[in-house]
């Protein structure tokens, strides 16, 4: 009798957590789709008339971004953040994307830029933006620095 209680008890155990999902709570309540743009694209909504944005300059910019959605007509999705960001480009400071999309840019330019998760976040994530997400950044090259990568901040 005590072994058909404990094999009951256990069987009762086993469906009420099956029940339950069985999800492992990492992204499984998230709303947000994820979903990535197939290459990294760039498209100059302006092009500056300022100095260029090249490996080992110091660059200005003023950003927005977006978690990418497939679904979207201009593909922005959920807007993540807003900001301001002053790095040396070449030197890793920045998610590979960013640096490749900023790179080329005059000063004064805008520009759009389509980020694949390989080349943002990657299949971490980074708080808020979810694992294997794209991303979309509206730019604006701001100021090019004649400052080594040690003093660009």
């Amino acid at each position: 009798m005590k072994c058909k209680l404990s094999v009951i008890a256990a069987l009762s155990a086993v469906l009420a957590l099956s029940a339950c999902g069985g999800s492992s709570g990492d992204d499984a309540g998230s709303k947000t789709p994820v979903s990535s743009p197939a290459a990294l694209t760039k498209t100059d909504t302006t092009v500056g008339t300022g100095a260029e944005a090249v490996s080992g300059s110091c660059a200005a910019v003023d950003y927005t971004l977006w978690l990418y959605n497939s679904a979207s007509a201009n593909f922005k999705g959920t807007q993540v953040e807003t900001g301001t960001v002053t790095f040396a480009i070449g030197a890793g400071r920045v998610i590979a994307g960013f640096d490749q999309g900023v790179t080329g840019m005059k000063v004064a330019g805008k520009r759009t830029v389509l980020i694949p998760s390989s080349l943002g976040y990657g299949v971490a994530g980074q708080y808020p933006v979810p694992p294997n997400s794209g991303l979309v950044f509206e730019l604006s090259l701001k100021e090019i620095k004649n400052l080594s990568a040690a003093l660009c901040k």
